[in-house]
């Protein structure tokens, strides 16, 4: 378990004003508050009995308001009876008839739910109602069927009817004419609405037929007309010939472009001596003009040119120029004719081949549309094939649920009802469900009061979310809390206890001798708990001076700090009690004492402090100095140098000094003399401490670097009469 440290780590530098043997029993004292965590039940059980008055009180008023409620909204007693219906089969031959129309035997082929709905309708109700009317007219179809029950017996083939009203007679006459009719209708009604299916599916048979034969001749015209087996096909067809035409067209255009470089070499000169040289009859001639002019040359060596035969040679040379040149145009036209041919031909073909793919194309764009076309033909044929298929099965189920109605529905339970009406266990349920509410709205009273209540309930609530020391838990006293609700003159003076022994009680004067009030011990002991364990926390270096406050107001700290002044004055302490509440003085109302002058005189004025220092009659040690008059700003009081020289002089002067000061939150005053002292004591009140105000409380003194001495628990209402 977490050791919780005596001061928080914000007040490092006032533990140097503290001896360390005070430390050390303060760490020593630290585990005492430390608890495990509650569960919730735990803490529910706890905030029950905190509240049980309030939880009774809610369980009785609305128990109260639920019984007046049931009385006067009691109906009459009430008869309730059933019979039983088999309404399925459960012999061996139903079950080979149940192979028949179903692979899975075990699977029930009636819908209960459908079935129980439509025993309900008006339908099956109609000439039931007609004959109860006779004898009893004021029933209704809604009566009727606000008051019947229809339900499976679990997951039999059972169903039960059951029937309740307020006249026996009236509950058996419904349940047997209930009975009669609905095993009529498993016999004739039930098998003429399969009769009736049976006819329609008899009448939608031979349309689905012709439906199927129609989307066939479709599919079929559709397959002829555009040479189409299925996209697939279709797909692989146009993309080979795609591929083919593409091999044709590459030849056809080397070829145009050949034949067009063959005629347009022809037209030039170098083409034309090309072509002819390689013409046999054109190069006859030119060999033998060459020949001619080589004997021409010949001759003409040893002959003159005007020689006959030097002439005739030249004659027979120039005759042979007409033939070539006639050779050379006859050769060249039918060259160019052939070329020009093959050109035209060349061009023919590609013309056809364009034809040709642009059809392919045509084609290709249309196989998404006549594929789209084939699949609605095939999706419209797979509908109509499945339609005639269930059509088919569901004539052959029809007719062996015909054959099966046959036998009918068994009564298995006669209708009967019992003589003794069900009213009573409804009203005791009734009352139960009353006490059931009662109780769970104030359990529910209470868990929000405890939600919506931010104080600390219990002690070992503040243990847990207080992270600070717990030197007492003073019980609460019925006494002081008649006393402190009457006016001053009827407030205690003083707290005097005679024994400090006694085991019962301890008297206190608090009012005149003839007014004595008798405190508990338990009220006694605590107190001197508190004390002891302060002076625990000082056995090394004694406390001479603490500070005592709240969080908030009203939690107790004057009371506080003038019980805890009269234990220590009968301790044998020689103790002064300063009222430093300059706001709200309320020790000189505890203490039976007049305020004319006090602490707000002393430091504000030359006045002796013997003036203003006073002693009970009946407790001459205790000293109390009362506030005094109240000023108009009490912080620049306590804050100046003459309240800090007084705190000195008063620790001098006394063994103990206990300073009664503000509330915490909201005023600096606590912290303005806290400092000066040996530790600050914060009293907290159970069921009135604000838990999130006590935060802000501890937060600022951490930010002070204020020396807490511990936490006192007051209020608490725990029984303590257990205790040794």
């Amino acid at each position: 378990m977490e050791n919780y440290p005596s001061q928080p780590s914000s007040s490092d530098s006032s533990n140097n004003s503290v001896p360390p043997s005070l430390q050390n029993q303060q760490n020593q004292i630290v585990p005492w508050i430390e608890e495990e965590e509650e569960s919730s039940v735990q803490k529910l059980l706890s905030a029950l009995r905190r509240r049980a008055l309030v939880m009774t009180g809610v369980t009785i008023t609305v128990m109260t308001i639920a019984v007046i409620s049931l009385v006067l909204k009691q109906k009459p007693p009430e008869y309730e009876g059933n019979f039983q219906l088999l309404v399925e089969p459960v012999n061996d031959d139903s079950k080979a008839v149940d192979v028949v129309k179903d692979s899975n035997p075990q699977i029930s082929s009636l819908d209960y739910e459908s079935q129980i709905q439509v025993l309900k309708s008006p339908e099956v109700m109609r000439d039931t109602l007609k004959q109860l009317q006779a004898s009893y007219p004021e029933l209704n179809y809604y009566s009727l069927l606000d008051s019947l029950k229809i339900t499976r017996l679990g997951e039999t083939k059972i169903i039960l009817v059951s029937y309740r009203s307020n006249n026996q007679d009236q509950t058996q006459a419904v349940l047997q004419r209930l009975a009669k009719d609905y095993l009529d209708y498993s016999k004739i009604r039930r098998q003429t609405k399969l009769r009736q299916g049976l006819q329609f599916v008899e009448y939608q048979l031979p349309l689905t037929q012709n439906r199927v034969d129609q989307l066939q001749k479709e599919l079929q015209f559709f397959r002829q007309n555009y040479n189409f087996d299925n996209p697939e096909s279709q797909a692989e067809q146009i993309s080979s010939q795609i591929i083919e035409l593409s091999q044709k067209r590459q030849e056809i255009d080397l070829q145009l472009a050949q034949a067009r470089a063959n005629l347009t070499s022809l037209k030039e000169k170098n083409g034309a001596t090309a072509m002819l040289n390689n013409a046999p009859l054109y190069q006859q001639l030119i060999t033998q003009i060459r020949q001619f002019d080589i004997q021409i040359a010949t001759e003409s060596t040893r002959l003159e040119d005007k020689n006959p035969t030097i002439q005739t040679l030249k004659e027979k040379r120039a005759s042979l120029l007409p033939l070539l040149r006639k050779q050379a145009q006859q050769l060249l036209g039918v060259k160019f004719a052939e070329v020009e041919m093959q050109l035209q031909q060349l061009e023919v073909q590609s013309q056809e081949l364009t034809k040709i793919e642009q059809k392919l194309a045509q084609r290709r764009n249309q196989l998404p549309i006549l594929t789209r076309q084939y699949t609605e033909l095939q999706r419209k044929l797979q509908f109509a094939n499945e339609s005639l298929n269930r059509f088919l099965s569901t004539r052959e189920n029809l007719q062996i649920q015909i054959s099966q109605t046959e036998l009918g529905w068994q009564l298995l339970q006669v209708p009967t009802t019992p003589d003794i009406p069900i009213s009573s266990s409804d009203t005791l349920r009734s009352f139960l469900l009353a006490l059931v509410a009662g109780i769970i709205s104030g359990v529910g009273i209470v868990l929000l009061m405890e939600k919506l209540d931010n104080a600390y309930q219990t002690v070992d609530d503040l243990k847990r979310k207080v992270k600070q020391p717990l030197l007492g838990n003073i019980p609460f006293e019925q006494q002081i809390q008649t006393k402190q609700n009457h006016t001053f003159k009827q407030v205690f003076s003083l707290l005097r206890i005679p024994n400090f022994l006694s085991k019962e009680t301890a008297k206190v004067s608090v009012l005149p001798e003839e007014e004595q009030v008798e405190y508990s011990s338990n009220f006694s002991e605590a107190l001197r708990v508190v004390y002891t364990n302060i002076k625990l926390l000082s056995s090394d270096s004694p406390l001479r001076s603490i500070v005592i406050s709240s969080a908030m107001p009203g939690d107790g700290k004057s009371t506080i700090a003038l019980h805890l002044a009269q234990i220590a004055t009968a301790m044998g302490q020689r103790v002064l009690l300063v009222d430093a509440d300059l706001r709200k003085p309320t020790i000189h109302n505890l203490s039976h004492l007049n305020n004319l002058w006090g602490l707000s005189n002393l430091i504000s004025t030359n006045l002796p402090v013997g003036e203003v220092i006073r002693q009970l009659p009946s407790m001459s040690q205790l000293s109390v100095i009362t506030a005094g008059p109240v000023p108009s700003d009490p912080a620049k009081l306590l804050s100046s140098s003459k309240m800090k020289q007084l705190m000195i002089d008063f620790q001098k002067t006394f063994d103990l000094v206990i300073y009664d000061a503000p509330p915490l939150v909201g005023l600096a005053d606590a912290s303005l003399i806290a400092p000066h002292t040996d530790g600050l004591l914060i009293v907290v009140r159970i069921h009135k401490t604000n838990s999130s105000i006590l935060k802000i409380a501890l937060d600022n003194l951490k930010i002070y670097r204020l020396n807490i001495l511990g936490i006192v628990c007051n209020g608490q209402k725990t029984n303590f009469n257990g205790l040794y």
